[in-house]
């Protein structure tokens, strides 16, 4: 970088300048007798902002007030470092100290020309020249080394900043910073060099730098930042110590600018060592009384299994912990290890030990400019007085950082008034809690959908959390308001509230839609790290409504507002068909036939759920969490267990009992191979009144892939109704999926397949059959009705077919198939395509299915 053509010279230049007089000026004072005056007979010359006491500030007497050499040499380097004068000489005349100084001049205005990515307030906080303040050529330089160096940050290495200075008349100038942008320098290639355990694919998966590719501008972890892949260095390290390589080493991370690619290739060298196991675990204690074997319980470490320092870092938390609410609050727990080279094995011993008595003196926070202090007092289970406990302080650390109110959480310690107390330092810098999105996606199912919704992480500074949604789409409406209060009455409990409207509007797959509007309240309890409880209480009112068509055949011979609705008994005394030919059978009878019941009508369940109107209930239930993923959006590692139970009859319209289990089991295979294990299961028990159909279980290519929605179980095969899938009380599903990356594809694509098999079952619907309003009756009573071989067929004779006829096989179910998994930057997609292998003789298939959404 160098200046412009109006201002030549630079800091050598300077140097010269200011060495030359200096020198002239220092070899004068040397054999001078005015080098022992004092500082009033200092002369200044040539300042014209600059007051003269303010110079001969400068100048310090020694002994007796009187200025010798070394207090001159000192004043005159001290005006040089001032970078206010251009040029300072000393000399001597009629016995007096001549100090003649060239004022720098000020600086008017400041301009930045060509930055279109960084803005000229950003760029304004970070330099160190000013308006108004004085130039200097190497501030100037040191300016445009900073403007740089942000560039560099986001990315563009390719940037050139020119300052040039343009003179103004009164010694004034204005500074411009003409800037060349460059593109963005990305990374090019990402390689890892000494790894045999485990793919370079895998480990692409653990860093967070990513390769460049046709997508990146959607995101930006392309962009080569220094930091990000030193702190990759750790993430590898971390993993290896986590899956029993206790001796890994990540050498080095070499970067490399490569010209013909513009961009960076980084390079990760890595000694893995032997993967190690866990021969044996002890524990012993050196305090009195206190026995180390109660600890033996919140050990995460097995023996047997692959060495793991994630689990024995947070065995050594758990039992400081807990050796702390037994009253040994000064206990200390290290692990010791001893290896055995040979057989790669590795023996621990848990040591409880006195530490230090140390207390904690004050809790100082800063940098939390918008989030109170209690927000972040309560992560901390210590307070001031309180013993210091490591354990406790990096707990808290982890929750702070958990939050996400903050870009960077620490905390230090610092000495306290005496020996024995320290000063806890949270250091935090704040970050944007709030998001504004508007989304959009579309699935099989619910057809094309939109969502806008605004959210606050935490609201009013006080950790809480508030969103509102609206969702519209071509089947389903509604919007949806939350609030989490997480600290309730300063316990670490949590309380939700929910209050939503949903509208199911009628499709291919149901020919009914539904309207619900609900309120539930909720509390969510921590057990442990992996186990959370959460209990809930739900009011909603929900109704049903049909096409017109679907609904003229009620019966009711007292509403003269509508057409006329035949009895069985009258359809069958006139004849079954209109006039005309149906499936080959000729209607003789004269052409009175089924009337509205020709045309279609919804199924008996459907239309008494009509007929009931606006249902509420009022249910109360629990739900327990297991979760031990290593990743909850890219599981490769671990087990998770969902069981929800939900009771109704706690007031309202309806009661039951229904049971929920879902567990998900994933674990690495080969070559980066994650096998994935799914079972669920539920029951819907009757409690007291009848079941309503609304109630059962519905399943469909959530429960076998290669089925449509709706379309397992209990149906009305009714050739005169819709057909409609009346749900079941019991269900049961298992699926076993293996799912693979593209090799040949970069790993920031994002794309991997799945190839899958899933078997399970719906059955036992007991819902209505019978309806006393219009006279209506299932199939077993129902003598005149003759089932259909499929929906919506007729039977050569198919009776009257007025009532219920439904099928309930207990068949499993089963099917095969392929899916696309794509970790897009629109948000996550996937395509599925499944063949049925058994299904039952009225369920619906839907090879295809496809799901996805995103948020822009």
């Amino acid at each position: 970088m160098k200046f412009g053509m109006r201002v030549r010279g630079g800091v050598l230049a300077a140097l010269i300048m200011f060495a030359v007089p200096v020198a002239a000026t220092l070899m004068t004072l040397a054999s001078s007798p005015a080098a022992a005056q004092t500082v009033a007979s200092i002369v200044v010359e040539g300042n014209r902002r600059v007051e003269v006491e303010t110079i001969r500030s400068y100048f310090r007497p020694g002994p007796g007030g009187r200025l010798g050499q070394a207090q001159i040499d000192d004043g005159l380097k001290a005006l040089i470092e001032t970078g206010l004068f251009r040029d300072v000489r000393i000399n001597t005349q009629g016995g007096r100290i001549i100090v003649t100084v060239v004022e720098n001049p000020v600086i008017g205005r400041i301009a930045f020309e060509g930055n279109k990515k960084v803005k000229d307030e950003q760029l304004s906080t970070e330099i160190q020249s000013k308006p108004r303040g004085t130039f200097s050529r190497p501030t100037v330089q040191s300016d445009a080394q900073r403007i740089a160096e942000i560039y560099r940050r986001s990315g563009r290495y390719d940037v050139r900043v020119n300052p040039e200075v343009i003179e103004q008349p009164n010694n004034r100038v204005d500074l411009v910073f003409t800037i060349v942008e460059g593109s963005k320098t990305g990374v090019r290639s990402i390689e890892f060099v000494g790894n045999v355990a485990y793919s370079s694919y895998r480990l692409r998966d653990i860093i967070k730098t990513r390769e460049s590719n046709l997508l990146s501008f959607l995101g930006g972890a392309d962009v080569y930042d220094p930091d990000r892949v030193e702190a990759d260095r750790d993430l590898i390290r971390r993993f290896y110590l986590k899956n029993g390589y206790a001796d890994v080493q990540v050498v080095a991370a070499l970067t490399e600018y490569d010209p013909e690619k513009k961009g960076f290739l980084v390079t990760f060298k890595i000694e893995e060592g032997q993967q190690y196991r866990v021969a044996s675990v002890n524990y012993v204690s050196s305090i009195a009384n206190f026995d180390a074997n109660v600890l033996r319980t919140y050990s995460r470490v097995n023996v047997g299994g692959t060495y793991n320092a994630e689990a024995l870092e947070k065995s050594i938390e758990e039992m400081q912990i807990e050796a702390s609410r037994r009253g040994y609050a000064f206990a200390v727990v290290r692990p010791r290890g001893d290896r055995n080279f040979e057989a790669h094995t590795v023996s621990i011993t848990f040591a409880v030990d006195e530490g230090p008595r140390t207390y904690i003196e004050r809790i100082n926070i800063r940098g939390n400019t918008r989030t109170r202090d209690y927000v972040i007092r309560r992560e901390f289970d210590l307070s001031e007085g309180d013993a210091y406990n490591r354990a406790l302080v990096d707990r808290a650390e982890r929750r702070l950082k958990n939050l996400d109110f903050f870009k960077s959480v620490r905390i230090v310690t610092e000495p306290g008034s005496s020996s024995d107390r320290v000063i806890l330092i949270v250091d935090l810098e704040e970050k944007s809690t709030g998001d504004f999105s508007v989304s959009g996606g579309y699935s099989t199912t619910d057809g094309a959908l939109a969502e806008v919704s605004i959210s606050e992480r935490n609201f009013l500074g006080r950790g809480l959390y508030a969103k509102a949604a609206v969702t519209y789409g071509q089947y389903a409406r509604g919007y949806t308001l939350s609030f989490v209060e997480p600290y309730l009455l300063d316990y670490r409990v949590a309380l939700g509230l929910d209050l939503y409207q949903r509208q199911q509007l009628a499709n291919s797959y149901i020919s009914y839609g539904t309207k619900t509007f609900g309120f539930s309240p909720r509390l969510g309890f921590s057990l442990r790290e992996d186990l959370a409880l959460q209990l809930r209480y739900s009011i909603y009112q929900q109704q049903i409504q049909l096409p017109s068509a679907l609904q003229n055949c009620n019966n009711d011979v007292n509403n003269p507002t509508m057409a006329f609705n035949p009895t069985p008994a009258f359809v069958n005394s006139v004849g079954q068909w209109p006039n005309g030919t149906v499936n080959g059978v000729t209607d003789a009878s004269g052409g009175m036939g089924l009337w509205c019941y020709f045309d279609g009508e919804a199924s008996l369940p459907v239309r008494k759920e009509l007929q009931s109107g606006k249902v509420l209930t009022s249910a109360v239930g629990y739900s327990l969490n297991y979760n031990t993923l290593d990743n909850n959006k890219n599981p490769t590692d671990g087990l998770l267990i969902d069981l929800r139970q939900d009771f109704a009859g706690i007031g309202g319209d309806v009661t039951y009992l229904k049971t929920v289990g879902d567990l998900k089991y994933y674990t690495p295979l080969v070559s980066d191979i994650v096998g994935l294990i799914h079972l669920q299961g539920g029951v819907l028990t009757k409690v007291g009144s009848d079941l309503r159909m609304l109630d059962h279980f519905q399943m469909g290519p959530n429960l076998v892939r290669g089925f449509a929605p709706n379309g397992i179980g209990p149906r009305s095969i009714n050739p005169f109704t819709s057909n409609d899938a009346l749900g079941g009380t019991k269900y049961w599903g298992a699926s076993l999926e293996l799912q693979m990356p593209f090799w040949f594809l970069p790993k920031e694509v994002g794309l991997k397949g799945s190839v899958y098999a899933d078997a399970g079952g719906l059955y036992d619907y007991q819902g209505p059959t019978t309806w006393t309003y219009t006279g209506e009756v299932t199939t077993p009573q129902n003598s005149n009705c003759i089932r259909p071989t499929l929906p919506g067929v007729l039977p050569a004779n198919p009776g009257t077919c007025t009532g219920l006829v439904y099928d309930d096989s207990r068949v499993v179910r089963s099917s095969v198939g392929v899916g696309l998994i794509w970790a897009s930057p629109f948000g996550p997609l996937r395509f599925d395509y499944a063949v049925p292998l058994s299904k039952g003789q009225f369920d619906r298939v839907q090879q295809f299915k496809f799901g996805g959404g995103t948020s822009f």
